[in-house]
């Protein structure tokens, strides 16, 4: 059943979307909040907490892109639970991504809610610039969270190849960023 069909269910307000979303995207979802949460139950529960969010909003949204939608409700309920849990272990792997991008990108608090779309935008505009391997390295590390060595394994490069392309590629978005006037 590929996507569209997925969303059709939901559409039809029918329960199968959800088992279907489970079969075709479960493991990636959990994955991803794993990343961020480092704990399989929490994982499990951001996955399902994930559907229940998928099913409240579509309709009236239709996304064109479904993982990616998927992927962004599952990163942010993470995250969320992540800010909840104030334990220092949980926290870490959040307190480590934010500082290495701290010098890219301004305070989030800062921002008005245009200018922090407008940013997002930017950032999308500005990886459609770099090379496919740049753009994957930066989406597996700051996006989906993976960790430099679990990056190195999935590419098949070394994490000395990982760390620089990482390295580069916040210095060039500083650099776009600051040329936008955004930074």
């Amino acid at each position: 059943m590929d996507d569209n069909k997925i969303i059709e269910l939901y559409f039809m307000r029918d329960e199968d979307a959800i088992t279907q979303t489970k079969e075709f995207y479960g493991e990636r979802l959990k994955v991803l909040a794993y990343c961020i949460l480092r704990s399989s139950e929490d994982a499990e529960e951001c996955e399902n907490d994930t559907y229940m969010k998928a099913w409240e909003s579509i309709p009236p949204q239709k996304p064109q892109h479904f993982f990616a939608y998927l992927a962004k409700i599952c990163r942010n309920t993470a995250l969320k639970m992540a800010e909840k849990q104030k334990a220092e272990k949980r926290s870490a792997v959040i307190v480590e991504l934010s500082h290495e991008l701290s010098e890219c990108l301004p305070d989030k608090y800062s921002l008005e809610d245009t200018a922090e779309q407008e940013l997002g935008e930017s950032i999308s505009e500005f990886l459609k610039s770099v090379s496919k391997e740049n753009r994957v390295i930066f989406i597996r590390r700051y996006f989906l969270s993976e960790t430099i060595s679990d990056i190195s394994k999935a590419l098949g490069i070394s994490e000395s190849k990982v760390k620089s392309s990482l390295f580069r590629t916040r210095n060039k978005l500083r650099d776009y960023l600051s040329k936008e006037e955004l930074l």
